[in-house]
Formats: structure tokens, sequence, C-alpha cells
């Protein structure tokens, strides 16, 4: 499912902030935005863009273009980050329904109801920062349509099913900061995708050379039609932070593609013993969610069991059995690590 970037939400409780005339702290979901004082009211719906969204360059959102504009790749907007004001966490933007006038009809925008996604209506996309050449490659085509992509939901975005999650136990892995990226086997071919893009073979594509060292084209067909996901880190990607020579390929997902199924925590880590590929950092593999999604988050903060003086990203959190999956991303890290 696509990723809702701008949906309708209910402000859920707005706060003062302490030495503060001319802001306050919403509340929406698992998020907190700073909005302007008396701007908004708890029970309000608004339209609710999150970090990582990139807005059209139009006169709507012109007043973002000093602190949020960004030009890549032939591509413009602006883009919306983690920040602090007045020493609080500022997540994503607060808009008024009021801003889909004109771009729906009257019916449509009277019946607008909380979850309602209005990404493509207002033209956000996601922001995905440029990548080196050698991580890009040639595009062969779009991410298979038999594989699910690798972006997982945040934890901030559950807030509804949050309680009823606790009832499970899970296994919690770092998240590292580096490339996605997907090889497979199927009926014969083997392929390899970026997050986004399937690629040509190429002995000059980062990704391609991985497979290679690693005799993934040899190895993996053995196992039926499958997929196997993980983040390439090391040298020439992002900026390495975790000082390692040359590149490593670290595995988190295998999936099967005939039944359409993940393999379970244990299938993983069995198939990855028997391929002698390493698995992301486990960091407990039997997890109980705190109490508040605000406790999950502090969780999240610390430094990488790869390289320990790299600040971590995040975690991702899993049921063994796959059926549930979530990420929390250390905000310590946002703050530090976007730009």
């Amino acid at each position: 499912m696509p990723r809702q970037l701008a949906s309708i939400q209910r402000i859920a409780d707005i706060q003062p902030i302490a030495g503060a005339d001319l802001i306050a702290l919403a509340k929406v979901k698992g998020w907190q935005v700073v909005v302007k004082k008396n701007e908004y009211q708890a029970g309000d719906l608004t339209i609710y863009c999150e970090i990582d969204s990139l807005l059209p360059v139009r006169e709507e959102f012109e007043f973002l273009r000093k602190s949020s504009y960004k030009s890549y790749d032939n591509v413009e907007g602006f883009r919306l980050r983690t920040i602090k004001l007045r020493g609080q966490l500022s997540q994503g933007l607060l808009l008024p329904l009021s801003t889909l006038q004109g771009k729906m009809d009257a019916d449509a925008l009277n019946g607008l109801q909380e979850g309602d996604d209005v990404t493509d209506i207002l033209g956000v996309v996601k922001y995905e920062p440029p990548i080196s050449a050698a991580l890009s490659g040639i595009i062969k085509g779009e991410f298979p349509g038999f594989i699910p992509k690798t972006d997982e939901e945040r934890v901030q975005n559950l807030s509804a099913q949050y309680e009823g999650l606790k009832e499970q136990r899970f296994y919690v892995t770092e998240k590292l900061d580096g490339a996605s990226v997907t090889y497979y086997y199927r009926d014969g071919g083997f392929g390899v995708c970026s997050r986004n893009l399937e690629l040509v073979e190429s002995h000059s594509n980062s990704l391609w050379l991985a497979a290679y060292a690693l005799g993934l084209p040899e190895k993996i067909g053995s196992f039926g039609n499958i997929a196997l996901q993980g983040e390439l880190v090391g040298e020439k990607v992002q900026g390495n932070p975790y000082r390692i020579q040359g590149q490593k390929v670290y595995f988190f997902n295998a999936f099967h593609i005939d039944t359409q199924r993940y393999f379970t925590y244990d299938e993983l880590t069995a198939l990855c013993r028997e391929l002698g590929l390493l698995t992301v950092p486990v960091i407990s593999d039997d997890f109980a969610l705190p109490e508040t999604i605000d406790a999950m988050l502090l969780y999240a903060e610390g430094k990488s069991m790869v390289h320990g003086p790299a600040d971590r990203e995040g975690v991702v959190v899993r049921s063994h059995d796959r059926k549930v999956s979530f990420k929390a991303i250390s905000n310590n890290f946002l703050l530090k690590h976007e730009n």
C-alpha cells in the first residue's frame, strides 16, 4: 500500500509551549507538530503531511520556501523534515481543510473523513535524496509487483492499533543507514532492485557487485522462487557511518514469491546461516512493547551494534510469524542526520 504522506487526521490534543506566546504543540496520531497558537483546536479535522513529504511548488505552500525548499535531479519542492522549535520536536505540517478547495468538488470536500488519503490530490510525493551513480545503476523497469517493497510503517501511525499489539511478542533488529536492496530468483531468472526500481545487470553497480561477491545468482535459486531483502552499507554509502572497509549487505527479509508470504524469523535466520549471509543485528528476540509510543521511540535511540560510535538510525519491530512489522526511527538521529 502506498504511504499516506498527506491524510485527513483529527487533532487529539493541543498543549501550550512554555515561554512561547505565538506557537503551541499539537498531537496527531503518534506525532507532534508545532502550530500557530489558536489556529487549531483539539478535535479539529486537518490535513496532516508527514515528514519525508515533498510538497509541490505552488502558491499555497510558498510560506515553506525559506525553511524547506529543495531542488535536485530536475525535481523541486518543499521538503518536510524533523525540526525543533522552542525546544519542542516538530514532525510534519498541519494544513486547514480549505487547502483542498478548488482541488475537489464541494460534496467530496464536505464528505472527508478521518484517515482519508489526499496525497495525490495535493501533489505530494516522497522525498528521495539523490543517490550516487554507483548505486542508482541503469533502470530495467519498475520494482517487481510480485515482491513487497521494504518501507515499513512508522510506529507513530499505529496509535489506534498500538494497545492491541501489546499482547504479542516480537523480535527487534537495528535499522541500518544504508541503501535498500532486493535480490530475487523467479522461474530461472535472477534480478536486482534498488528501493524503487529494477536494475540492468552491471559490473559497475554496487548492488550487482555485492550479488556477485555473495554468489547470490547461483545460490538462491536452489530455494525456489524467493526474494532476499537487505541493506547495503559501507564505503560510498551514506558517508559510511559504520567505518566498514568495502561494502556489506545485512539481510532482514526473505519472501516466498509463489506463496506470497515472508519467511518467519526462524526460517530467515536458518536460510542466512545456510547461505553464509549476514543478518541485521538482532537487539532482542523476545520483545514486549513498552507502554506508550513515546517510550517505543526512546527505545529506538542508542548506538549501532555494527559500529559502536555511530548513532543507531532506529529499530524495526516484527512478530516472529511476520504478520506484524513496523519501525521506530530515532528522533535524535533525524535531527542530526536529515539535511
